[in-house]
């Protein structure tokens, strides 16, 4: 058995782009490891959801630790960065922040984990975040150079089906994208620069489960919760990754272990 260790830039990231394949992985015996860049603190929050006197990174990392528990995660790291917020923020070059932190610096973090868990495999995000946020670009950085210090062989960006998405959303099987100020008119990458499709239909009321874990982020009205069931496993069964150092155009993997 393989172990996978997952980075993404804030709690919710994972559930979204890799719940499916954390809980397919950790399903067939392998070990997983969450690792957080941030704990979000940077995120909204619905009038009155938050305890008197609570912080909203305490709330996230809580969130956070109750999805990894449904995805089967066996150890949860935080590099405790603090949230960017969205792009082109004044927050995004604070002293702190994981935009404004050294690459070489957040990669020797991350590294150790890589180093410590002996990890096959690593998943990132694409070279621009998936939609454009500061943190998940870092992610991409930060990830490349951390699989190098660490020489960890197998390193996946976690995306979008570019072209599944236009496809869906033109027959009617997802509702509109959300407009929400600081994303990228492009999300993810289109088909042919992907290498690797996860089926991760049997996991999805896991992936689901997941997502609704982060109450702070993802109300019940959101996006991705008001998708009817057979939507969501149409949209969401399947989850998208682009090998680093493999050509694309060849024949699609469908497993990150090789």
């Amino acid at each position: 058995m393989s172990t996978l260790v997952s980075f993404h830039a804030h709690p919710d990231d994972e559930a979204l782009l890799c719940g499916g394949t954390l809980a397919k992985a950790a399903a067939a015996g392998h070990r997983t490891v969450l690792v957080t860049a941030t704990r979000g603190e940077r995120g909204e929050v619905p009038d009155g959801l938050l305890r008197s006197g609570e912080a909203l990174a305490a709330r996230r990392s809580e969130e956070l630790a109750a999805a990894a528990g449904i995805l089967g995660v066996a150890r949860l790291v935080f590099l405790d960065y603090l949230d960017s917020g969205m792009r082109n923020m004044p927050t995004n070059h604070a002293r702190g922040s994981f935009w404004s932190a050294d690459i070489d610096e957040a990669a020797q973090r991350l590294a150790a984990v890589l180093r410590e868990e002996n990890a096959e495999v690593l998943t990132i995000y694409d070279d621009h975040g998936v939609y454009g946020h500061p943190d998940h670009i870092q992610v991409h950085r930060v990830g490349i150079r951390a699989a190098e210090l660490a020489g960890t062989p197998y390193v996946f960006e976690a995306t979008f089906n570019r072209d599944r998405i236009a496809r869906m959303r033109a027959g009617s099987a997802l509702p509109p994208e959300p407009d929400v100020d600081g994303i990228d008119d492009t999300i993810g990458l289109p088909e042919s620069e992907i290498t690797t499709a996860v089926d991760v239909g049997e996991f999805i009321p896991r992936k689901r489960a997941a997502i609704a874990a982060h109450a702070s982020q993802i109300t019940e009205g959101s996006f991705f919760l008001e998708i009817p069931p057979a939507a969501f496993r149409q949209g969401f069964g399947t989850e998208w990754y682009r090998q680093r150092n493999i050509p694309a155009g060849g024949p699609r993997a469908h497993d990150l272990f090789g």
